[in-house]
């Protein structure tokens, strides 16, 4: 995972690779992005990039920082990358900490100690974590997803750790540490007995096919209705769903080997990251000689740690988001920017991907 990846040595192999990127920028739903150096427009998920109800406002990059970006790309030769909700949120999966994310409302997301303890709290997170499955899973990479991969392959980025469990980096090309793991894997508590996602989501419609019914309504026009009990989309594939309609009425899976709990394979607020995936994310900022954050406001601890210690080991440090983040204080580089519109323009600059003409 932390080895260098090898650099492509074929110039024609690195001439088709960046042709295919550019393929890629081609081929997905059109969004106008002015002040870039690609001169034409590039192309986003629909509706995403333009809806503030997800995507915090943010004027286009400046010159000068893309400038900055690119050369932090050109000088490294251990560069790891760190990616957060911003580059998730650009893609059309909401997040907790933007001026427009869920804690804006009000809203909590449950505990591990609330999940392993309590059957009603379990009832309530799979009710509306299974009624925002088909919008989670339907989210496609966006163009930072894709150009990291891209520069992933071209042998310019060290290794890539990702605190989202969406999967969208995979969906890219790349293969990053998962942080705080995934919501596409369910593991028993009791036995560790783990299986994918859509299997899980097949055992709840079977339980509760009145839910089934109610996403239905929800395609036909009717969200908000008795017959959606009330739902409204949240993080991570969450959904509110009115307490009366999950409270009785909604029927959990038990593991087929001991009957045990159930529960995604993902590191919940209050819970601890495995020590051997802690270890390695922080060998690897220890050992890189640039460390990069995209889209992320380092507020978890076990984020920060890691852009604190690539600082201290003397790592060129960066930070590209959209709004304050726990370690403005430390990194010298700082850049206001959807790491969607900035990165494929890094790309181009010096056509990192391909030789230099």
């Amino acid at each position: 995972m932390f080895t260098m990846c090898q650099p492509l040595r074929s110039k024609a192999n690195l001439v088709m690779l960046f042709k295919g990127y550019r393929r890629f920028v081609r081929t997905t739903c059109r969004v106008s992005i002015p002040g870039g150096s690609l001169g034409n427009e590039l192309k986003a998920p629909p509706r995403f990039l333009r809806d503030k109800k997800i995507v915090p406002d943010a004027d286009p990059p400046h010159k000068e920082d893309i400038h900055k970006l690119y050369q932090l790309f050109e000088q490294s030769k251990r560069l790891t990358i760190l990616t957060g909700a911003g580059i998730s949120t650009e893609c059309g999966i909401p997040d907790y900490r933007s001026p427009n994310g869920a804690y804006s409302s009000g809203f909590k997301p449950i505990t591990h100690q609330e999940f392993t303890r309590s059957s009603r709290s379990r009832r309530r997170y799979w009710a509306r974590s299974y009624a925002g499955w088909r919008r989670f899973a339907a989210a496609q990479p966006g163009p930072a997803h894709t150009a990291l991969a891209s520069l992933e392959r071209a042998g310019r980025i060290d290794c890539i750790i990702t605190q989202n469990v969406d999967r969208l980096h995979h969906r890219a090309g790349s293969d990053p540490l998962e942080l705080h793991g995934t919501v596409y894997t369910v593991m028993c508590l009791d036995c560790g007995f783990s299986f994918p996602r859509d299997l899980f989501q097949d055992q709840l419609k079977a339980l509760n096919p009145k839910w089934a019914e109610a996403l239905e309504s929800i395609d036909h026009g009717e969200p908000g209705s008795e017959k959606t009990f009330g739902m409204k989309q949240r993080p991570d594939g969450d959904i509110e769903i009115d307490e009366k309609f999950w409270e009785e009425g909604f029927n959990i899976p038990v593991c087929e080997k001991c009957q045990g709990v159930l529960k995604p394979d993902v590191i919940f607020f209050g819970d601890n990251i495995p020590k051997e995936r802690a270890t390695q994310a922080m060998e690897a900022a220890k050992q890189s000689d640039a460390f990069l954050v995209l889209g992320s406001s380092l507020m978890t601890m076990s984020a920060f740690r890691l852009v604190r210690a690539a600082h201290e080991a003397g790592a060129m440090t960066a930070i590209v988001n959209i709004g304050v983040t726990r370690a403005d204080d430390i990194v010298p580089l700082k850049i206001s920017a959807r790491v969607g519109e900035i990165l494929p323009r890094v790309l181009d600059v010096g056509s990192l991907g391909v030789p230099a003409v």
